[in-house]
């Protein structure tokens, strides 16, 4: 039986005109779970990981902080919807940069109704998959380490596959999916146990890295 340590990327630029790019305090998050993993002496045999830019950049910073990740294997199936697309599908109008409180929280009410409706098969926003396939390339992930690999594997990806990667693990209605995505930190730790006929849910959305008090400040979710 192996296990399969997925990681959610560090702290993005939210609000920012280039949101998939860490921030100083992402690289610090997510090179204290290297560090972490380390100590715990985790040897990974594979890594897998998405394709856009604030995945690469939490690999690298995880690989700082352990010291001796394998080469990744470079998984598209992993890389996260378009908010933004989502977000212009249901209100085709200009938003205000969510710099304030309320401005944030008219986005993620927007976000939420985006994607329910795309999860409902009521639109293909421009530039992203369905979520059936959306679906399908985070399924092919878990298969391929199901059928590949016996040991510990890292996955480093986003909010939304890994909380679909949670559903399909369970066997919850897509909508669940939703819910679990919204309350995803960054760099954040999911782990399931593995066999080659299935995966099981051990822990979710988890930061033992950031559990001494001088790191309290380093909680984030976007």
């Amino acid at each position: 039986m192996g296990t399969l340590y997925l990681v959610r990327h560090g702290q993005a630029s939210f609000g920012a005109a280039d949101y998939d790019q860490l921030s100083d305090l992402g690289r610090r998050q997510c090179q204290a779970l290297g560090e972490w993993m380390a100590g715990r002496g985790l040897a990974f045999e594979a890594v897998l990981c998405g394709t856009l830019r604030r995945h690469g950049q939490s690999l690298a910073a995880l690989a700082q902080g352990h010291g001796a990740l394998p080469p990744a294997l470079a998984w598209p199936g992993l890389n996260e919807y378009d908010s933004e697309a989502l977000i212009r599908a249901v209100h085709p109008g200009p938003l205000e940069t969510p710099a304030t409180p309320e401005a944030v929280r008219a986005h993620f009410r927007l976000l939420r109704q985006g994607l329910e409706a795309w999860i409902a098969g009521l639109l293909l926003p421009e530039g992203m998959p369905s979520h059936v396939d959306f679906v399908a390339g985070v399924q092919a992930a878990l298969d391929h380490v199901r059928q590949h690999h016996q040991g510990d594997v890292l996955l480093v990806s986003s909010g939304g596959p890994i909380a679909t990667a949670v559903a399909l693990v369970l066997g919850t209605a897509p909508e669940t999916m939703i819910d679990l995505n919204m309350r995803i930190r960054n760099s954040a730790l999911t782990e399931f146990v593995y066999t080659p006929r299935r995966h099981m849910l051990l822990a979710y959305n988890q930061l033992p890295h950031l559990d001494a008090p001088e790191r309290r400040a380093w909680l984030t979710y976007s």
